[in-house]
């Protein structure tokens, strides 16, 4: 368990990419701060699996996408695990649309 002792933080982790990179980090031993945006039972139910695995974690209900969110949520972590030694930027923020009909100031928000 090449992270034992170490705290990981995986934005979206609720679904998909980032409930895998979740899954994974807890099965390499770190605690594990759940972050999701509005899947609160799908986060729970990413928690119970990572301490099924008897590794700790906490669901944390955030908006990657405002600053003072994102700050409540990092010392929330930080109170509930003392640290934070990974983080996983893996939550995305777009403004849908087809690809050939974004512009750049949508591309590069």
């Amino acid at each position: 368990m090449r992270l034992e002792g170490k705290v990981a933080l995986v934005t979206g982790a609720s679904r998909g990419i980032g409930r895998e990179i979740a899954l994974e980090l807890a099965r390499e031993g770190a605690s594990v701060a759940v972050n999701y945006a509005g899947s609160e039972g799908k986060a729970l139910e990413v928690v119970d699996e990572i301490k099924a695995m008897g590794r700790d974690a906490f669901a944390i209900q955030a908006d990657v996408s405002n600053s003072e969110s994102v700050t409540d949520m990092a010392k929330e972590t930080i109170e509930r695990f003392g640290k934070i030694d990974i983080l996983v930027n893996n939550a995305g923020i777009t403004k849908d649309n087809l690809l050939m009909r974004m512009k750049e100031s949508e591309w590069m928000m």
